[in-house]
């Protein structure tokens, strides 16, 4: 087990702190991973681990806000990990990094749970950005990936996790989906409709409820496959 526990921090300061788990087999890129994250006072990096059963251990253990999390690593896989971390931790977003951009792998890792899917050719900023928009809630694709998620959407027919309740959206929820299917935050949609974050999070979960998804991923999906959005709604 390869983990870093920290002295406690005091209370004020854990305030707007994301506690961060690595999980990745190739010792070099966490080390790196960890060097660019350790530069952000708000990040820190509690644990790392080299494979999928360290990473469930000790995401159970430490309760991280963020998971970073690669596909490909020996014994138990980046897919079943995340799986196992969401059940068990629901409230830990797990975002993927990995050299993968095939729509399979997408499509099974964000229907495990993932809230965000970058590939190993963005570093920096990028991985920073979207470790800030996973923690806040928000699902974040790169490019690539969104171009990928969209043609399977478009070609396949996409099932509904969950059983919804047959209902049809309202004007306002699915406005809501549109927005959120041009990458808006929940702040940045309650700002554009004049509504607080609170109200637009229980949109969410109507369109949610409704479509028999859970995610913003999966409601996306489904939505462009049964006709509610449409690819100009995403543009």
């Amino acid at each position: 087990m390869i983990a870093e526990f920290k002295e406690p921090v005091p209370e004020q300061e854990q305030q707007g702190r994301v506690d961060i788990l690595i999980a990745d087999d190739h010792p070099l890129l966490r080390q790196a991973l960890r060097n660019v994250l350790e530069k952000e006072a708000d990040f820190n990096i509690i644990a790392e681990a080299a494979d999928g059963k360290e990473a469930i251990k000790l995401a159970t253990e430490l309760s991280p806000k963020v998971v970073i999390m690669d596909i490909s690593m020996p014994g138990v896989d980046g897919l079943e990990a995340t799986r196992q971390i969401k059940e068990k931790c629901p409230d830990t977003a797990i975002l993927i990094l990995t050299i993968y951009e095939d729509s399979e792998h997408i499509l099974a890792i964000l229907e495990a749970g993932a809230s965000g899917y970058l590939t190993k050719s963005v570093f920096g900023e990028e991985v920073i950005c979207a470790i800030r928009g996973v923690s806040a809630g928000e699902t974040v694709l790169s490019s690539e990936v969104s171009k990928q998620v969209i043609g399977h959407a478009i070609r396949y027919k996409v099932k509904p996790l969950l059983t919804g309740s047959g209902e049809k959206l309202t004007e306002r929820e699915l406005l809501v989906l549109k927005l959120t299917a041009r990458g808006l935050s929940n702040k940045e949609i309650a700002q554009k409709l004049d509504l607080s974050p609170r109200t637009v999070k229980g949109y969410l979960a109507e369109v949610f409820s409704k479509l028999g998804v859970s995610s913003r991923t999966q409601a996306v999906i489904y939505g462009l496959r049964e006709g509610h959005l449409t690819v100009d709604d995403i543009e």
